[in-house]
């Protein structure tokens, strides 16, 4: 990955990578066996975190590409959505063949996550890095105090 250096207007350097080198670098990488089996690992993971809460799995997933892929903060979050998507679909549709899932619900909150789906991919496209990392270090710390009480 090419790594370019930004002035800004206060003079100081910023390092930023340039998004063409990034796109190319992920793609043209080749992954050892020890790589997949290690990412095949984390994806079981994120799929039993996801199908055992019922949510969830983006949280774990977003970690585990940053620090396992070293993808940019707003590569692993675009994943880890892409990634989740089929788990929640799957894991719906178990929770609603063992009649667990209300209609209702379904439908309100459904609609709610649709709306917010799509707002927050456009503001992720346009947030700074850095917004991106403190929100969701704030959603995670908020996520898991709430468990506790």
């Amino acid at each position: 990955m090419r790594v370019k250096n930004v002035v800004k207007q206060d003079g100081a350097v910023k390092k930023e990578l340039e998004k063409d080198e990034v796109k190319k670098d992920f793609k043209e990488e080749k992954l050892s066996a020890k790589s997949k089996f290690i990412l095949s690992l984390c994806g079981a993971i994120v799929g039993f975190v996801n199908g055992f809460f019922g949510g969830g799995g983006g949280m774990v997933c977003v970690p585990l590409l940053e620090r396992v892929l070293h993808l940019p903060d707003k590569y692993s979050h675009a994943t880890a959505i892409v990634v989740i998507l089929p788990i929640s679909f799957v894991s719906a549709c178990i929770y609603l063949l063992s009649g667990n899932l209300e209609t209702i619900p379904f439908l309100t909150v459904g609609t709610g996550v649709l709306i917010g789906g799509v707002i927050g991919s456009f503001l992720l496209k346009i947030l700074p890095a850095k917004v991106v990392r403190v929100i969701f270090v704030f959603v995670m710390l908020a996520g898991g105090i709430r468990l506790l009480f």
